[in-house]
């Protein structure tokens, strides 16, 4: 048996991955640990998980924050310039009290720490990306975060590409001065950097998503496997839908879902309202999953109004699915083979979202856009194109034939021989 930490930053997107590996790996015997922010303690003790608090302690909870995380055009800076980068030293003293006797340490994203404590204790460890952008291929460059994205990208071709990819590091760099100045107080040579190649493990790295959403790519780091996206609460394991819901679900047509996630979901809004106008103007039936915000006032009895309820049982019942693009939606929605109406925030959510819609199955939407009229056009012409639903029935049943967590923990534990 092997003592596996799993260290994991973000919003359910980013937790349930690690949760559906830790089960998959205890289920083989393995002593799985988590190892992420304060936030999460109760959901991850509560199956039984081994939990350790991480700094920084960046909690959903805070909605002052999630709203500068989650702006469209600054918050990745945000985030890794003010709150990750700076609390290095904090996290990996984190890492270092749980992971430095464990067999095999597993990171992923903002985990900063971990490549230094690699370095300088021998750990095992492993890098894992949960979306395409991770990556950052030249040969299929994503879409970033902004006010007009980076949609050229795709026409330049590789070589124009690596200029801009050598210029976002620039950009960046002073970000990461804290993670510099603690290498040379470990006495480390220089490293690459933790937002761009100095993130991956030289042992392996584990491609935590689809081949429908970015086949592999000759330019991402050696030791890459990739595995499809892994899911927490599926199938016959999610928990039943109350009562009121099914039998919402079961008076009339599949209705329209709209989602939000579990950060953008904070800065909903009149996103409910405006979609459930626009489903009303299209007499459509619709399923609002609206988090901790009211419910639009005098919904019609076609449109019901529910915190949270998990996507595996709703997402398969759904004619579409209008959601913020965050990678865990996404996957679940590609998943449940439903069309899609993509709504980006941040993020990953914009390449996310542009994927999809190259895939077939999506159309998308900016945020500000976001009037019932305008939903409402999308929606029409998202199910007026039979396309999309083929597409998406048939990419489903493709994600559905794959089994991310099996292939992951056969990865991990080659690493372990």
């Amino acid at each position: 048996m092997a003592r596996i930490v799993l260290v994991t930053f973000g919003s359910l997107g980013d937790l349930h991955p690690a949760i559906a590996l830790a089960l998959g790996l205890q289920q083989r015997g393995h002593r799985a640990e988590i190892a992420t922010n304060e936030f999460y303690r109760a959901k991850i003790t509560a199956l039984g998980l081994p939990f350790h608090p991480l700094r920084p302690d960046l909690s959903l909870s805070d909605e002052a924050m999630v709203r500068r995380i989650m702006d469209g055009s600054g918050g990745s800076e945000y985030l890794m310039r003010e709150l990750v980068f700076p609390s290095v030293r904090g996290m990996y003293a984190d890492l270092a009290a749980v992971a430095t006797t464990a067999d095999l340490l597993v990171t992923g994203e903002l985990v900063c720490a971990a490549p230094l404590l690699a370095e300088k204790t021998g750990v095992n460890w492993v890098f894992q990306a949960l979306s395409p952008i991770s990556f950052f291929s030249v040969s299929d460059p994503p879409l970033l975060p902004g006010p007009s994205g980076t949609r050229f990208l795709q026409s330049l071709g590789p070589a124009a590409n690596r200029c801009i990819y050598a210029t976002a590091k620039l950009v960046s760099h002073s970000w990461s001065a804290p993670v510099r100045a603690l290498r040379r107080e470990l006495a480390l040579p220089p490293g690459g950097s933790p937002l761009f190649e100095g993130k991956y493990s030289p042992r392996l790295n584990l491609a935590l998503f689809s081949a429908v959403l970015q086949p592999p790519q000759p330019d991402w780091p050696a030791n890459t496997v990739q595995t499809g996206f892994l899911f927490h609460d599926e199938g016959e394991s999610a928990p039943a839908l109350p009562i009121a819901v099914e039998d919402f679900l079961a008076a009339g047509e599949p209705p329209i879902v709209f989602t939000l996630g579990s950060a953008a979901v904070s800065l909903a809004r009149d996103f409910y309202a405006q979609g459930a106008r626009a489903a009303e103007s299209l007499g459509r039936r619709a399923l609002l999953l609206l988090g901790k915000n009211p419910p639009p006032p005098s919904l019609p009895r076609s449109i019901l109004a529910w915190d949270y309820l998990p996507y595996a049982r709703v997402f398969p019942r759904a004619a579409a699915i209008v959601h913020q693009g965050g990678v865990g939606t996404t996957a679940h929605a590609l998943r449940a083979g439903r069309p899609m109406l993509v709504v980006p925030f941040a993020h990953d959510q914009f390449d996310n979202a542009a994927r999809v819609v190259r895939l077939g199955v999506a159309r998308t939407l900016a945020r500000s856009r976001c009037q019932a009229a305008r939903l409402a056009s999308e929606l029409a012409a998202l199910s007026g194109d039979p396309r999309h639903a083929r597409v998406a029935g048939e990419l489903g049943a493709q994600v559905r034939a794959e089994n991310g967590v099996a292939r992951a923990c056969d990865a991990l534990e080659r690493r372990l021989r």
